[in-house]
């Protein structure tokens, strides 16, 4: 599996842990819910800025999402 796809994945999780939807979520990092859907399933890269954000959101530590373990 591509490093890619286990961000995405990682992200989708704790996005869920958080109860949050992809609309939620997109909207409080800024970016459409289909880019969102996008990154979460590993066809589109997110600039290191806005995987701070998201970390920065779901309130985990950005190596929670790189994790490729």
């Amino acid at each position: 599996m591509s490093r890619l796809v286990t961000l995405g994945e990682n992200i989708k999780k704790y996005r869920k842990l958080r109860k949050l939807s992809q609309n939620q979520l997109a909207e409080m990092i800024e970016i459409s819910r289909e880019h969102l859907a996008c990154i979460e399933i590993g066809k589109e890269y997110t600039s290191l800025r806005k995987l701070f954000l998201i970390a920065d959101t779901l309130n985990i530590p950005v190596k929670d999402l790189v994790n490729f373990d």
